[in-house]
């Protein structure tokens, strides 16, 4: 065989069950492989959808999600992809083709050192320059990638590599033990949150990536914390939970940010401060902090913790409930802010304005979707207000960029959504502006039968920056555009295209999108004035507790 039959053999091996990826001459033996694998390869229209792809597989599987593209320009494409899952914390595998190793001295055409340009994305990358190696490259890349922190990968495949005779079989797939945390670190923690009047549960995406969800809403509810998470932590505990104060994240003051400063002791848990930076919500570095972990905390002037308990998070937390009395403590105060939150959520269920306010729209899709459906947030205004209205009962339904943070994630990410869980209802959310940026990948998803539905708040603008530029200098400058009719422009398709034209057909028309045979585009005007009169109130807001 050829050095490429061998890495499909190595990726067969580690089971992987999707590439994601454009054919190019310099992957064509990788292609020619795949021809007799059981892996199957998704044709995309972009390499950026292929990478946003293989991203979301990996936040949902916790496998590396596995995105091929070409050398030069195919490569490049690949970048924002790649850097949004290795800051997001998603396992990936990026495999790029490249020139021959004859060719690499001399100015080549496409040629880029791509080993060197994706060195600032990735935990680990290599170029196979000996196909015998290629077994113990592939099985670095995987245990890499989805060790705790996950993150991306990227292997470089030079077309004569690829072509050259090998001899070889993958390698053995090592069982990873469990490291449990010192007892030192846990009877520090279990004294601290014991002595606490008002202790906070600040809760991660790690807690989703450590299956962990379940004994921290055990943990919580045994000692009556109350618990907040970040955008990649949503679930993490059920929002109907009676100790849930919902989702913390906005760089504006909200409801929950009374809750820290109220707080005489954090628990961070599974806690990514790339979500939020600790300097929001501990800017004087005063209010103590335990950090439970699988790694050991980051430094940030922000979050020294009192302790650091690392190590398998569903034993940690499980070990320092045993070991922690908090009988005859009252209730902390954080804990009266659920009914203020509850009740502004509530508080737009039946409005009936048009254009659609975003809190609307939002409590409506929440209303459409089972806890088990699935909904991927491009970024954008709408991305604040989903992060701040839209709640999960159950872990990784509401998928958020929220480390890299970039702009077309929604429609590739919901194409990989499909694939992982076909039984499931799956929307991607986005602005305008995000939809027009990967809305190629809808002819993806028709032709491979990943039905889902896109809904569109339409602006007409890149409404997160409008909304920036009010607050700071009061007037928003080059952010409108113009939009195709969308429509029509998901029936060229060969979908279903819908707009919105009052508040009430939202619900109906969401519910028969969602029962269609082929993907679906909602156009949804949004009143985005809500943006403002958000930050006046929170600029308004104080804490009572």
């Amino acid at each position: 065989m050829n050095t490429a039959e061998l890495l499909i053999q190595c990726l067969e091996n580690e089971g992987v069950e999707y590439i994601f990826g454009l054919p190019g001459e310099e992957n064509l033996q990788i292609l020619e492989a795949l021809k007799n694998s059981t892996i199957r390869f998704i044709t995309v229209r972009h390499e950026q959808g292929a990478a946003f792809m293989a991203d979301v597989y990996g936040r949902l599987t916790g496998k590396a999600g596995v995105c091929l593209s070409t050398l030069g320009p195919g490569a490049t494409n690949l970048m924002t992809g790649v850097a949004d899952a290795n800051l997001d914390g998603a396992p990936l595998i990026a495999i790029t083709g490249q020139v021959g190793t004859d060719r690499m001295h001399i100015e080549s055409h496409q040629y880029l050192d791509l080993v060197a340009m994706f060195a600032p994305v990735t935990k680990w990358n290599k170029q196979i320059v000996r196909p015998n190696t290629t077994p113990e490259i592939v099985r670095r890349a995987f245990k890499i990638a989805q060790q705790e922190k996950p993150g991306a990968v990227h292997i470089d495949l030079p077309e004569n590599i690829a072509a050259m005779a090998v001899e070889g079989q993958p390698l053995q797939r090592d069982g990873r033990d469990k490291i449990y945390a010192a007892s030192r670190s846990v009877n520090r923690a279990a004294e601290a949150i014991a002595s606490a009047k008002n202790p906070l549960i600040l809760a991660g995406n790690g807690v989703i990536r450590a299956g962990a969800a379940e004994a921290l809403t055990n943990f919580a509810s045994q000692l009556n914390i109350p618990v907040v998470n970040t955008f990649m932590g949503k679930g993490a505990i059920p929002y109907s939970h009676p100790l849930a104060l919902w989702t913390v994240g906005l760089q504006q003051r909200d409801f929950v940010t009374c809750a820290f400063e109220q707080s005489d002791l954090v628990i961070a848990v599974g806690y990514d401060l790339i979500e939020y930076s600790p300097k929001r919500w501990n800017p004087d570095g005063t209010t103590p902090i335990i950090h439970i972990g699988e790694t050991a905390a980051e430094i940030d002037s922000s979050y020294i913790p009192l302790t650091e308990v690392v190590g398998d998070m569903v034993n940690a937390l499980t070990e320092i409930g045993k070991c922690t009395d908090r009988s005859g403590k009252a209730a902390p105060k954080s804990l009266s802010l659920r009914a203020e939150i509850r009740d502004d959520y509530e508080h737009y269920s039946k409005d009936d304005l048009f254009p659609v306010k975003p809190q609307k729209i939002i409590y409506d899709l929440r209303q459409v979707m089972a806890p088990e459906d699935i909904v991927i947030a491009d970024v954008g205004a709408h991305k604040m207000w989903m992060a701040r209205q839209y709640h999960c009962d159950r872990p990784n339904t509401c998928l958020i960029s929220n480390g890299f943070a970039a702009m077309g994630f929604a429609i590739p990410g919901a194409v990989a959504a499909k694939l992982v869980h076909p039984q499931r209802n799956v929307v991607a959310v986005t602005g305008d502006g995000g939809f027009m940026m990967n809305c190629q990948e809808l002819e993806t998803a028709l032709r491979i039968g990943a039905n889902f539905v896109t809904l569109i708040f339409n602006d007409g603008g890149y409404g997160l920056i409008g909304w920036k530029q009010i607050n700071q200098f009061g007037a928003s400058a080059f952010v409108e555009f113009g939009n195709p009719d969308f429509v029509k422009f998901a029936e060229s398709m060969g979908l279903k295209g819908y707009r919105i034209t009052s508040a009430a057909e939202l619900i109906p028309t969401l519910k028969e999108a969602l029962a269609q045979s082929v993907p679906a585009v909602i156009d949804c005007p949004v009143d985005y004035s809500e943006n403002v009169k958000f930050s006046q109130k929170a600029g308004d807001l104080i804490c009572r507790m």
